[in-house]
């Protein structure tokens, strides 16, 4: 509905407000019937030396999820196939969503090397180690 409006208000990037974005978005769960969700829950916690991620991912396998850092960002996505089976099942109503979801995160104060993650019972978990606070190097001029 809202995408036959002459103006283009996609264009404009993530960063611009766009007060009709959820209007977009629950109009096209309600035409088509799948979740407007693209993102996923996520706990930020600090442990004193690291962060830790907790992101909730149930009903995915440890192989449909991606962990890519790239320029001080780290990216989770995951992708959930559909089942294309040919024999029809007789559902009344289908509920769970298959597709991709994905979340971003910066991590210019994490010592990327360090990053490890582990997946159990539904939650990823990424533990990012924080860069060790760099000391500035002190020293004495000789007066000449």
């Amino acid at each position: 509905m809202f995408e036959l409006i002459p103006f283009d208000r996609h264009s404009r990037g993530m960063s611009a407000f766009d007060p009709f974005r959820m209007f977009d978005e629950m109009d096209r769960h309600f035409m088509t019937g799948a979740p407007a969700v693209t993102a996923f829950r996520t706990d930020v916690i600090d442990t004193g030396d690291a962060f830790k991620l907790e992101s909730e991912l149930p009903g995915f396998n440890k192989e449909d999820i991606k962990i890519d850092i790239e320029n001080d960002c780290l990216t989770i996505s995951a992708e959930r196939k559909a089942d294309n089976k040919e024999e029809k099942d007789n559902y009344i109503k289908r509920e769970r969503f298959y597709g991709s979801f994905s979340r971003s995160f910066d991590v210019s104060g994490i010592n990327v090397d360090g990053i490890e993650a582990a997946y159990n019972d539904g939650v990823l978990t990424v533990t990012l180690p924080k860069k060790a606070a760099e000391i500035p190097a002190s020293r004495r001029l000789e007066i000449k």
